[in-house]
């Protein structure tokens, strides 16, 4: 038997590499995170890492460390554009207008900022002061999004939240009169709600005719509040009722529903998410921030501390990262999908080597099974899911768990 070299075993090891590894020929586009990880109450659904926000909030230091963690970062991104960023929590809408100035300043100063870049921020009605956000949009901010989650003062008290319906009324003309563009934040199926009461909501938040809709279905996450205890809510088959009858309405009014809880207007949709969706890069700053981060033969994902202290402290040390990994070639089949397959259009199939720097083979399996089961497109051309498939997404996401994808 002829004796395999040493020179051999390297070549099959680099060739075995190369057909296990990414191999990019462009990276994907950028996006920025930036998290403010306080707000006035935890509200008892929210499972973000969110906290209270102290009696005196530590604004100037905290803008500080945001700074310091992009500034550590650069050395990962250096060269690429960023196209969109967005400001999330928490609630960011805390922060003073001139923090945000001198946190938008420091960004354009850092990272090549596209011209046109998407700028958001996340707002909510009880820290609404028109002058605040005017001071926003002067900043920089282009784009906001205002937690409403209802226009009842019923299901906002269920609900936990600290503002009611006028001042949510008031939040909203005043975004948009300021900025615009906006989406607004509801929520559905929530404890006692009818259809009828669902449709109210969506015809409060229809008659304010932002450009974008965001409608979630209230979940017992764990570590909540409402998880430990579950407050009376509508059982699956009125919950699919009163999402029916939202959809429905929001139809009507000419939002097209891109995403599975996302509602446009034409050309409204959001571009930071729809980069997440697409399996794009983002780098993450500020407390629990992930970042997902490419390069030419891996990826590479990223968790910030998320105790707001401990960030704080860890980063002052140099230390920002809690958690850095390469993720294996054997979950990107599935990471692709949990994003891609939220959106209603799904994306084109040559998207997946595109964005995950490997074969569409590596998830043929799981591909055919998704379409023998009706829940996939029969599309050479397109991912995307079937009416069936949306409305049973989470079994469509598992059908490409790793197990699966590569058999």
């Amino acid at each position: 038997m002829p004796r395999t070299s040493s020179r051999d075993a390297s070549v099959a090891k680099v060739a075995a590499d190369m057909l296990t590894r990414p191999r990019f020929t462009a990276l994907p586009p950028l996006s920025l995170y930036i998290h403010v990880p306080w707000c006035v109450r935890k509200c008892p659904y929210c499972d973000f890492n969110s906290h209270t926000a102290p009696e005196a909030l530590p604004e100037a230091r905290y803008v500080d460390a945001l700074i310091a963690d992009l500034e550590s970062s650069l050395p990962s991104i250096w060269g690429r554009k960023v196209h969109t960023v967005f400001i999330g929590g928490g609630t960011p809408s805390l922060l003073s207008a001139d923090a945000i100035d001198r946190l938008l300043s420091a960004v354009r100063a850092r990272v090549m900022l596209a011209p046109d870049a998407e700028v958001t921020l996340e707002a909510n009605p009880g820290t609404f002061e028109r002058e605040r956000f005017a001071g926003f949009f002067a900043a920089g901010v282009n784009r906001l999004s205002l937690g409403i989650q209802s226009f009842d003062d019923r299901f906002l008290k269920a609900l936990g939240r600290v503002h009611d319906v006028v001042e949510a009324q008031r939040a909203a003309e005043a975004a948009l009169m300021i900025f615009g563009n906006v989406n607004l934040d509801l929520m559905f199926a929530l404890p006692g709600q009818s259809v009828e009461d669902a449709r109210n909501d969506a015809s409060a938040a229809v008659a304010f005719a932002a450009p974008h809709l965001s409608f979630y279905q209230l979940t017992l996450e764990p570590n909540t509040l409402f998880h430990q205890h579950p407050p009376p809510l509508p059982d699956e088959d009125a919950a699919a009722d009163i999402e029916d009858a939202v959809l429905h309405m929001l139809a009507q009014a000419g939002y097209v529903h891109y995403e599975t809880s996302a509602h446009a207007k034409s050309v409204r949709e959001c571009r930071h998410n729809l980069n997440y969706w697409r399996f794009g890069d983002y780098v993450g700053i500020g407390a629990g921030a992930h970042s997902k981060l490419s390069f030419p033969d891996r990826i590479v994902r990223e968790l910030r501390w998320k105790q707001p202290r401990q960030y704080l402290d860890q980063l002052h040390a140099g230390s920002p990262l809690q958690e850095q990994f390469e993720v294996s070639s054997r979950d990107l089949s599935f990471e692709f999908m949990l994003n891609a397959l939220r959106l209603t259009e799904g994306v084109p199939t040559a998207l997946f080597a595109e964005r995950t720097g490997m074969p569409l083979s590596i998830a043929a399996a799981s591909i055919a099974e998704a379409t023998r089961k009706g829940l996939l497109e029969p599309d050479p051309l397109v991912l995307r899911p079937t009416a069936l498939g949306r409305r049973f997404l989470n079994d469509l996401q598992q059908l490409f768990l790793p197990d699966r994808a590569i058999p």
